[in-house]
């Protein structure tokens, strides 16, 4: 879904990217305050409201959350996909080096191998770019921290969703607002198809995120950034085949190095897991060879009588 969005914001120009971050928030909660109550789940936010620190932490999502919004919306309709698509690219290097910095997980030498190559990679568009690619920067680090913050909430998916859009809701319709009452609204200038556009902007913000929340709590990080580079497959794609934005070679050169260094996580999460399901395997063999043999079935008085 999030690979296929660049698709949709150019749709509802003439808005801006703060106009259009503004309705993503507000029609967000709208949508996930509807699912809420047909899930019947309402007590989550009692309980939230009684633990400070998890209050915190939600807070802290929302404005990597936002940041994270606000730049992407921005880039894809300034002509800026493919710097968009290679910041999703960076973003499981990121996460993983913020695992091991913050979480403390252990990477095994082929990893660091590819954080490594990641990192040069980003040298190469430096040059290339005759800047640091600050999109792409600004997108990896945003989202690899409200992954990381995620995690440490531990609180479901649709509730996370709810919570952050509600810290996220009153600024957003103070601006919109204003901006009705300034006249600089599209959302009430530009016909019902506009407005329904624009309202459309919580269903499609919140499917995707509702499945990233739910998937933070339950993978390691280091496997979640290693999934998360099928988005940025699909952005790349769209900007060049679709939108035809420029790619010269020392362009192609950094994101060779971003997908080496990607094909090597992939290929050592595959390794890795080959292992793990081995080692269990191995173990569970010898748990049944070493356990003490017991009878299956014991004879009764009567023939047609056998116990298990």
């Amino acid at each position: 879904m999030w690979g296929l969005v660049p698709l949709y914001w150019p749709l509802l120009k003439p808005a801006g990217a703060v106009e259009i971050l503004a309705h993503r928030m507000t029609w967000s909660l709208v949508f996930v305050t509807v699912a809420l109550l047909v899930l019947r789940r309402r007590r989550w936010a009692g309980e939230l409201l009684r633990q400070p620190r998890r209050l915190g932490l939600i807070a802290i999502a929302t404005a990597a959350i936002t940041l994270n919004w606000g730049v992407y919306i921005w880039a894809v309709n300034a002509g800026h996909v493919v710097e968009a698509s290679l910041g999703y690219f960076i973003n499981p290097l990121v996460t993983i080096a913020m695992g091991v910095l913050l979480l403390k997980e252990r990477l095994r030498r082929v990893q660091w191998a590819a954080v490594g190559v990641g990192f040069t990679a980003v040298v190469v568009l430096t040059v290339g770019y005759g800047r640091p690619p600050w999109v792409s920067l600004a997108l990896a680090f945003t989202f690899a921290t409200y992954g990381l913050v995620k995690k440490k909430v531990n609180l479901g998916g649709i509730e996370s969703l709810a919570a952050e859009t509600a810290i996220q809701f009153l600024p957003a319709l103070g601006y919109l607002l204003w901006l009705t009452a300034q006249g600089d609204s599209t959302f009430t200038t530009q016909g019902a198809g506009h407005a329904a556009l624009l309202a459309s902007t919580g269903v499609v913000t919140a499917l995707p995120l509702v499945c990233f929340g739910a998937a933070a709590i339950r993978v390691p990080l280091s496997t979640l950034g290693l999934l998360q580079y099928l988005t940025p497959v699909f952005q790349f794609l769209l900007g060049v085949l679709y939108f035809h934005e420029a790619m010269p070679p020392e362009r192609w050169a950094g994101f060779a190095l971003v997908w080496l260094a990607l094909t090597l996580l992939t290929w050592d999460a595959l390794r890795a897991a080959r292992s793990a399901r081995a080692e269990i395997a191995g173990a569970l063999a010898q748990d049944l060879a070493t356990a003490p043999r017991k009878p299956t079935a014991v004879a009764g008085p009567d023939a047609g009588d056998v116990q298990a």
